[in-house]
């Protein structure tokens, strides 16, 4: 039996807890992975080009003996567009070769039940000191972190803040805080992805719609979400297992129940 202290807002100890089996599940970094992945490519929006895209053209090449090279040009004369080079690939407009297809299948499927053991074993991997320091800059006594029930009440982002201080996470809010402050280098900047965010505390909750997500919503690297809605996306971002995992009372009560072993 593994037991873990129950924190309260003020961070101080209050109590005991006793972890669930799952947190003694095998952890298995490839199945993460996986899981990971097939998530991510079931977020790729399918896309493509049509086609006959650079080929709506009457162009035809003229053939040798004219003085010019044999690309096929547009016909007809005294307009602009005529005996202009079109339809090859080496054109303006012209056709592309390796277009992106519609029809590519982006989506990695997984297997029930090797997702279900993926979450399984990314839970049990918040629950592992030196994975979760591999990720973070904390120095905890033990973990996953536990929290009296009191915590799906906050409602402000300064009171989780000021929260998450007291229980010795001001270094890991700093790092999350600069890395989404820095620029990012490279085309990404023109590309909708001028930040890059750093992954901090996860914070788990029991029931849907507590206040504390939105609390959580406006601090850099701080995710909050319900029990029910908990996915390897979550526990392991990146496919990279042991995120720093801060549990309600209630939520490690519930995780066997939720999780259907118990």
């Amino acid at each position: 039996m593994v037991t873990v202290p129950v924190f309260n807002l003020n961070g101080e100890r209050v109590g005991e807890v006793e972890l669930p089996s799952i947190f003694s599940t095998e952890i298995r970094p490839d199945i993460i992975r996986r899981t990971y992945l097939s998530q991510l490519t079931a977020r790729i929006q399918p896309q493509g080009r049509d086609p006959l895209a650079g080929l709506r053209t009457s162009a035809e090449s003229w053939g040798a003996g004219h003085g010019v090279s044999r690309v096929p040009r547009v016909k007809g004369r005294g307009y602009p567009a005529a005996s202009r080079a079109a339809r090859a690939v080496m054109t303006v407009g012209g056709a592309k070769t390796t277009a992106p297809r519609s029809w590519k299948v982006v989506l990695e499927r997984v297997n029930r039940k090797e997702r279900r053991l993926a979450i399984l074993s990314a839970i049990a991997a918040t629950g592992k000191r030196d994975l979760v320091q591999a990720r973070h800059r904390v120095n905890l006594d033990s973990v996953p972190l536990v929290v009296t029930d009191d915590l799906e009440s906050v409602a402000k982002t300064s009171g989780l803040y000021s929260l998450l201080v007291k229980l010795g996470l001001g270094e890991e809010l700093e790092r999350a805080k600069r890395r989404f402050r820095k620029i990012r280098a490279g085309r990404g900047k023109m590309r909708g992805r001028v930040r890059q965010r750093a992954r901090g505390p996860l914070i788990v909750y029991l029931h849907e719609g507590s206040p504390v997500a939105k609390a959580a919503r406006n601090i850099p690297g701080v995710d909050a979400v319900a029990l029910r809605n908990i996915s390897v996306m979550h526990l392991a971002p990146g496919g990279i297992p042991g995120r720093l995992t801060i549990w309600t009372e209630g939520a490690i009560r519930s995780l066997e129940e939720v999780m259907g072993i118990a």
